[in-house]
């Protein structure tokens, strides 16, 4: 993206600390737009741009020294993996990390805008800020993410948090230097939020999350445009990463020892078709990765309108793409599933699962569900259930819609009581327990094989892992195993985990 396109999808610094102004929308005009359906559609036809040789300006080295920084993330894998690129970054100017947000001398809350309740704890927590602000005016507070991409939040910011230092959004993370030293030298507010989505920017610096597990993205954006979803505002269009350079990336995090990696997407099916120049997909790169020598590798987030065949084939094969299968439904009827703008029917996704249930008949699926969408009838809602009877899953997560301003959605009248859809709720989730036991009680007396990720949040003498499945299995052994996998055998199925007894380290060659 050049410097013209750039300036005209954003908004750069705005010096603004004016309390007794109200007006707000004057500073948006001409360079913010409120997420808008039809202007987000229009995508363009400007080709992605892929920058591999992103380096820190050297005069921002050392920008951090003798500084901490504390970065708070809500939302997806998407939020806490843009969260290891902006602690790398911190890492890279010298600054080093803090565990307390009281005492950090940068503070970032890197929000979630999915759900109207993500959106509240954001604002609260700038909120229980502003005393922290008084007694420390030199720390900086600063809100990224996907909030930052909706003007209606900005506008709140600007209008009611006069303790926040900086914002800026999901398209211009690789500018954080440019944006910190912004904040140190100015007393206005520094606002940087790209409305038009960024290039790809290889070669980022991050600071993971242990070294066990790691995200790798493998594409950003998405182009579904559900009714219900800001995402696609958000994150802009979908743009894939090149194939070698997350080979490569994968590679390396073999080499570095790491067991388990997922790859991430807002809708990780769609990826390689915004690639004019090869056909290549998310089968292929599934069957590029599996010679790789990592243990494990998953996939998040799937829209069943992409998922192919040739993915199918290439997870039945075994290897290391494991035999679970996160596939949202959203809903079991019709009618709601084409309002909510989800692209595939009720037979269509049954159709879809049996053809995955007969390639890989050990397969895990598990879903999300969102009841009390605007005008659903209880007979929409019991076409829920009864699809939720059909497939079987072994887990879902559950929400009650929330509305996002700026999407289709919003716009529908709600004639469902809250009453009504907190009880709806209420039956899928003691169904969705149901179905969860059921499926760990097949695991009663039988070896599983675990990656132990460390000891139980509840017990330090009990040590946690997950089964390729993801089936949450605690057991006590020598904490020596921690980032190993082991054998497990299961003596105590619950509800929602697995208690066992430590069998032993897991011997690959053994098992085949």
């Amino acid at each position: 993206m050049n410097e013209e396109q750039r300036k005209a999808g954003s908004l750069d610094v705005l010096n603004h600390r004016d309390k007794e102004e109200k007006d707000y929308s004057k500073y948006f005009e001409h360079v913010y737009q409120p997420p808008s359906l039809k202007e987000a559609r229009k995508r363009g036809k400007e080709e992605v741009q892929y920058n591999r040789d992103f380096q820190i300006d050297e005069k921002y080295r050392g920008m951090g020294n003798g500084r901490t920084f504390f970065i708070k993330t809500y939302g997806c894998q998407m939020n806490a993996h843009d969260t290891e690129v902006m602690a790398g970054i911190f890492g890279a100017l010298g600054y080093t990390p803090s565990t307390d947000i009281n005492s950090a001398d940068v503070i970032l809350l890197n929000t979630c805008a999915i759900r109207e309740n993500a959106e509240n704890k954001v604002f609260s927590e700038i909120g229980n800020l502003k005393h922290l602000k008084k007694e420390r005016p030199d720390c900086l507070i600063g809100v990224c993410g996907c909030m930052s991409q909706e003007e209606s939040v900005v506008n709140k910011i600007l209008k009611s948090y006069q303790n926040v230092d900086m914002i800026f959004g999901t398209h211009n993370i690789h500018k954080l230097p440019e944006i910190l030293e912004e904040a140190y030298m100015s007393k206005a507010m520094v606002v940087d939020v790209w409305s038009k989505e960024g290039d790809v920017i290889e070669n980022l610096p991050k600071v993971r999350e242990g070294n066990i597990k790691a995200w790798v993205n493998i594409m950003y954006g998405c182009d579904k445009f559900c009714t219900y979803c800001i995402v696609p505002f958000t994150r802009g269009k979908e743009r894939s990463r090149r194939p070698q350079d997350i080979i490569d990336e994968v590679r390396d995090l073999a080499r570095q020892g790491y067991q388990e990696i997922t790859l991430l997407g807002q809708n990780v099916n769609s990826y390689g078709k915004d690639l004019k120049d090869i056909e290549y997909g998310l089968g292929d790169l599934f069957e590029d990765i599996s010679k790789i020598d990592i243990p494990r590798v998953r996939f998040t987030t799937s829209h069943p309108w992409d998922f192919t065949d040739h993915m199918i084939d290439v997870i039945a094969k075994g290897g290391n793409i494991v035999p679970h299968i996160h596939l949202p439904v959203q809903s079991g009827n019709d009618a709601v599933l084409k309002i909510m703008g989800r692209k595939y029917t009720r037979e269509s996704y049954l159709d879809l699962v049996e053809r995955i249930k007969a390639k890989i008949p050990d397969v895990a699926l598990t879903t999300d569900i969102i009841v009390g969408y605007p005008n659903e009838t209880e007979e929409q809602f019991q076409d829920t259930l009864t699809l939720y009877d059909e497939v079987g899953f072994e887990h879902a997560y559950t929400y009650i819609y929330s509305q996002r301003d700026g999407t289709p959605a919003a716009k529908m009248k709600d004639n469902v009581p809250t009453r009504v859809k907190k009880e709806r709720l209420q039956t899928l989730n003691k169904k969705v327990g149901e179905y969860c036991q059921e499926a760990l009680k097949r695991y009663d007396n039988e070896v599983v094989t675990v990656l132990c990720e460390g000891t139980s949040k509840k017990d330090d003498e009990v040590l946690a892992g997950y089964t390729d499945k993801n089936k949450l299995v605690n057991f006590r052994g020598p904490k020596d195993v921690i980032g190993k996998l082991v054998d497990v055998k299961i003596t105590d199925p619950r509800q929602y985990s697995l208690n066992g007894e430590f069998v032993g380290i897991h011997d690959a060659m053994v098992a085949q």
